[in-house]
């Protein structure tokens, strides 16, 4: 195959870049040998030049002196990516930070493919839901990255139709599938007619009968699974002044979501929370808070309660050990009580199924198959979720996190070929 062009799937939790053309596509390796690379960057102290993806988590677990980021995709559609941050010594803007890791995965395209300046980037269905104009602020700020990364000619597509672009090259038969593209930012959801006679339509649009989705995915589930399981030993509702308040929530919040971990790192942050624990009534447990921003501990806390919540789609119940990292208990977590935790967000899911049903003209019983895709797609509640909402549909799933990636550089690929 000779590359015309690329899709690169920009993730929240990970990313892939394909190369597409007219006859098909293939992901390459852009870790190593792995397809896909988290979406994260490590600084080490007045060091320039940062790390990626699975060598720059290595490098914040072994405890190098630094800086670690992930969730960067986050930053699109919020206040963020319009703000600076320390970078040790440096302050950094998030559109550069964005423009280092987009530039990483454009090096590992050149070292496979040199010379593709055509790409496909996918986009979820809302960066921001219910904000027009704060959407398409989002998508020109990740167009301009990628042009800064050496991109001449630039498309986008919605993730969730990548993703059956993807399965489609799988079906023999005509049929209507609903598309559920869980991932790390965002939930996506699309009704689409796919079959082998479309493929080589050059106008899919007819096909499309719904589109739509919602700024919550298993970067939500992780950061209400660790208010739920972890924050409490870390004094999160404990009393403050004899019982005249509880400690503030924001400051746990934050510190259990990955894009607003460093927020709490700032000399202002930390001091203010060293204030709070001489006026606590457990101090045992706002000192753990206090050490644990001190000591820089957010991010390895927000890796082992994602570990729990990968764990908890196999298992009935998970340790989450807090003790290495900032003492006191191991808890178990159960199952049931993740599944309370999310309950929100999983009536947020089910409610966008219905709607998009609805948009699309057409009852559950229309639809032949449910593909399910995303890192946080194989959780069991989403499933029986995703069931009870068609339960005579076949439930589908493909490469959890290169579905997506797939389709973008099959759409490349016919786009640009």
């Amino acid at each position: 195959m000779t590359p015309t062009a690329c899709g690169i799937d920009f993730g929240t939790s990970n990313s892939t870049v394909g190369l597409g053309d007219a006859h098909g596509a293939r992901l390459i390796a852009v870790e190593g040998h792995e397809t896909t690379i988290p979406s994260a960057v490590f600084w080490e102290v007045d060091d320039p030049t940062p790390i990626f993806g699975r060598a720059a988590i290595d490098a914040y677990v072994e405890g190098e002196e630094g800086r670690l980021l992930r969730g960067l995709k986050s930053t699109l559609g919020s206040s963020l990516i319009t703000e600076r941050t320390a970078i040790g010594r440096r302050s950094v803007s998030f559109v550069e930070i964005l423009g280092h890791y987009i530039g990483h995965l454009r090096a590992r395209l050149d070292a496979e493919a040199p010379g593709v300046e055509r790409a496909v980037l996918g986009r979820p269905v809302h960066f921001v839901d219910d904000d027009a104009a704060g959407d398409r602020a989002a998508q020109d700020a990740l167009e301009e990255i990628a042009r800064g990364a050496g991109f001449a000619e630039i498309g986008f597509q919605y993730e969730p139709i990548a993703a059956a672009l993807h399965y489609e090259s799988t079906v023999a038969d005509e049929e209507l599938v609903l598309i559920v593209d869980i991932g790390g930012g965002t939930s996506d959801f699309s009704v689409v007619r796919v079959g082998p006679d479309r493929m080589a339509r050059p106008d899919r649009a007819d096909d499309i009968l719904a589109n739509d989705g919602i700024r919550v995915g298993g970067t939500d589930l992780d950061r209400l699974l660790s208010l739920a399981s972890a924050m409490p030993h870390l004094g999160l509702g404990s009393p403050i002044r004899g019982g005249k308040g509880d400690m503030p929530r924001h400051y746990y919040v934050d510190f259990a979501t990955w894009h607003r971990i460093n927020r709490l790192y700032a000399a202002r942050a930390l001091s203010d929370l060293k204030a709070l624990l001489r006026e606590a009534d457990a101090p045992e447990r706002v000192g753990r808070m206090v050490r644990a921003v001190e000591d820089r501990r957010g991010h390895a806390l927000a890796m082992a309660v994602e570990g729990v919540k990968v764990d908890l789609s196999e298992a009935e119940a998970a340790r989450l050990e807090l003790g290495p990292l900032v003492g006191g208990p191991n808890p178990v977590v159960t199952r049931e009580a993740f599944e309370e935790a999310i309950a929100t967000p999983l009536e947020r899911i089910g409610a966008r199924i219905a709607a998009v049903l609805e948009q699309a003209g057409v009852g559950p019983q229309a639809i032949g198959t449910v593909f399910m895709t995303g890192g946080s797609s194989r959780l069991p509640i989403l499933r029986s979720l995703v069931a009870a909402h068609l339960p005579q549909a076949r439930i589908a799933t493909g490469d959890m996190l290169g579905s997506v990636g797939t389709g973008l550089a099959l759409e490349a690929g016919r786009r640009f070929g």
